[in-house]
């Protein structure tokens, strides 16, 4: 049974464009994530190992966009809000828990005087990020605008925000890197904390991903 097009003037030439964005985005946040992730534990890098589940969660966030596009107008709009509703709740609590962690070790590491390794691979994804997000975003906005998709619209947005962090990364990994200051490192992941709480507040708060 189909209920109607899609947000607004979607055609499914937009949708599938949209679509592929989001495959992208979604692709590049895992492949981007795991390497954070492994490249911060053996650098003992908070600030590299925040960044990379920050990127795990922004591609569940993805994944529910993804589905919401791929089911809109098969299923009823009250069922399709019903189920996004909960993946919202559980992404957003999802980055509660992770700031509250990356808060915790942060402030420990900082107190005890745990000194990171250098990671020239955490600053080669952070430059990698810094330009590949903006590009994406930009043309999430272009086409969620065109195609009349509020909820493509508010990603791109989002996709900004990872840019954004990536920036804080990059400060944090550059300056243990070239300096030697390993308080940059912990510090960086404070900054990184914050726009962590923010996401996941506007995303319950909102009750809509990618509220940024």
């Amino acid at each position: 049974m189909s209920y109607g097009p899609a947000e607004n003037t979607m055609n499914e030439d937009l949708k599938g464009k949209a679509l592929l964005l989001e495959y992208v985005t979604v692709g590049y946040n895992i492949l981007e994530g795991l390497i954070s992730i492994i490249a911060g534990v053996l650098s003992g890098s908070i600030a590299l190992i925040g960044f990379g589940f920050d990127s795990a969660i922004e591609s569940a966030s993805g994944a529910v966009l993804i589905w919401r596009l791929r089911v809109h107008g098969k299923i009823s709009p009250d069922k399709e809000e019903r189920i996004e509703k909960k993946a919202v709740k559980l992404v957003g609590y999802s980055f509660f828990v992770l700031g509250f962690y990356v808060l915790f070790v942060s402030v420990k590491k900082l107190y005890y005087f745990e000194i990171p390794e250098p990671s020239l691979t955490g600053i080669v994804i952070a430059i990698l990020s810094i330009i590949i997000m903006p590009v994406l975003a930009r043309m999430k906005f272009n086409l969620g605008k065109k195609a009349g998709l509020r909820s493509l619209v508010a990603d791109s947005k989002q996709t900004y925000l990872c840019a954004l962090l990536s920036v804080a990364l990059l400060i944090g990994l550059s300056l243990n890197y070239f300096f030697s200051l390993w308080w940059a490192d912990p510090v960086a992941a404070l900054v990184i904390v914050v726009l962590i709480f923010k996401e996941g507040y506007y995303t319950l708060k909102e009750e809509e991903l990618c509220c940024c």
